[in-house]
C-alpha cells in the first residue's frame, strides 16, 4: 500500500528529491534545527500557523462553493472550483505534516505536487464564465464564440496539467543507475507551467479586447436582433447590468492573481530546486497560496449563480432583445 501511495505521488513530483541518508530521513533524533533544515527537501520547515490557517480558509471557502452550486444548480462549479478547493486542502495538509515530520518525503510530494495543480481547474471555471458573459453581452463583439472559449482555452489548460505531469514523472523516475537527466523532466515541468502562463496571458488579451470593444460599440461583425440568436448566443448587443459589471471585475480581480500566481512558479522553477525563491517560505504563502485564496473567495462573494446566471437577470435581458426584435 505504501508503495502504490509512493508511486502515485512520485509521477507528479516536479523535480528529483534530494538524496537523503535513509536513517537520517526516520527520524529527527539527535539533530539540531540547523541541520534539519539542511536535509528537508522544503530547505525550510513549513509554518504550522499558516498552514492551519490555510487549511481553514480553503475549507470553508470549498464547503461554501459546494453548498451555493447546489442551490443555484451551477453544476460546472463542483468539478472545477470545488475540485480546487479539495486539492489545496490536501496539499496544504501534506504542509502541515512536513511540519510535524520535515523529513518525510511523502507530504512533500503530496503538497508540491497538488499545490501546483489545484489552479488549473479554478482556470478553466474563468474561461466558462467569461464564455457565458460573452454570450449575455454579444457574441459580435468577440473574436471567439463562448463554445469557442470553453474548448479552446480549457483544452490548453488540460495540456499544460498533463505536461507537468508528465515532467514530474521523468524527473521523479531519473537517478544514476537508468542513466536519465533528471534535468529533462524540470525542463518540461517547466514548459508546463510556462504554457499555462501564456493561455492565461492570452486569455486576457482576448477578454480585454472584447470589453474594450463592447464599450466602444466596435464590434467585430455587424450584429443581429432575431429572437433566434439570442436564445443561442447572439450577435445583438446586451446590456451591461449592475450584476454584469460586478461579475466582470470579479473574473478581472481572479484572473489577476493567477497570473501572479502562475508568474511565481514560472520564476521559482527556472531558479532551481536549490534556488533562493522556492527556499523561502513567505514567497510561497503570499504568492501561491494567497493568491488562490482571494481568487477562490472572489467566486464566493460574487457568486455566478447570483452574478451571471439569476433568473431575474436572464428574463430582463430577454424581454429588452425581444422589445428590440419586435421593433425592427
Amino acid at each position: 500500500m505504501c508503495l502504490s501511495i509512493n508511486f502515485f505521488f512520485s509521477i507528479f513530483r516536479p523535480f528529483p528529491l534530494p538524496v537523503h541518508d535513509l536513517d537520517m530521513a526516520l527520524s529527527t533524533e539527535g539533530l539540531t534545527h540547523d541541520e534539519i533544515i539542511r536535509l528537508t527537501p522544503y530547505n525550510y520547515i513549513p509554518s504550522q500557523g499558516v498552514a492551519l490557517t490555510m487549511l481553514v480558509l480553503f475549507g470553508l471557502s470549498t464547503l461554501l462553493h459546494t453548498g451555493q452550486s447546489i442551490y443555484h444548480k451551477t453544476w460546472f462549479l463542483l468539478p472545477t472550483v470545488v475540485l480546487c478547493g479539495v486539492m489545496e486542502i490536501l496539499g496544504w495538509s501534506g504542509r502541515l505534516w512536513s511540519y510535524y515530520d520535515p523529513l518525510n518525503d511523502i507530504p512533500f510530494q503530496i503538497q508540491i505536487s497538488l499545490t501546483i495543480l489545484a489552479p488549473t481547474p479554478l482556470i478553466a471555471a474563468t474561461f466558462v464564465l467569461f464564455g457565458r458573459i460573452i454570450n449575455r453581452l454579444g457574441t459580435s463583439y468577440s473574436r471567439l464564440t463562448p463554445r469557442q472559449y470553453t474548448i479552446l482555452f480549457c483544452a490548453c489548460d488540460v495540456i499544460s496539467l498533463v505536461v507537468q505531469a508528465v515532467g514530474g514523472g521523468l524527473a521523479a523516475t531519473a537517478n544514476p543507475v537508468n542513466g536519465r537527466d533528471p534535468e529533462v523532466g524540470g525542463n518540461i515541468m517547466l514548459g508546463g507551467i510556462a504554457f499555462q502562463l501564456l493561455v492565461i496571458t492570452v486569455f486576457s488579451a482576448c477578454a480585454g479586447e472584447f470589453i474594450y470593444r463592447y464599450l466602444t460599440k466596435r464590434p467585430l461583425r455587424a450584429a443581429t436582433s432575431s429572437l433566434t440568436d439570442v436564445r443561442d448566443g447572439s450577435s445583438a448587443r446586451g446590456t451591461l447590468t449592475p450584476k454584469l459589471k460586478i461579475m466582470l471585475c470579479a473574473l478581472s480581480l481572479s484572473t489577476l492573481v493567477l497570473f501572479i500566481r502562475a508568474i511565481y512558479r514560472t520564476i521559482e522553477l527556472v531558479d532551481g530546486w536549490n534556488g533562493r525563491i522556492i527556499s523561502t517560505e513567505v514567497y510561497f504563502n503570499v504568492l501561491d497560496g494567497a493568491m488562490v485564496i482571494i481568487a477562490i473567495y472572489t467566486l464566493n462573494f460574487v457568486h455566478p449563480g447570483i452574478f451571471l446566471f439569476s433568473e431575474t437577470e436572464t428574463q430582463h435581458l430577454s424581454e429588452k432583445l425581444q422589445s428590440r426584435s419586435n421593433s425592427v
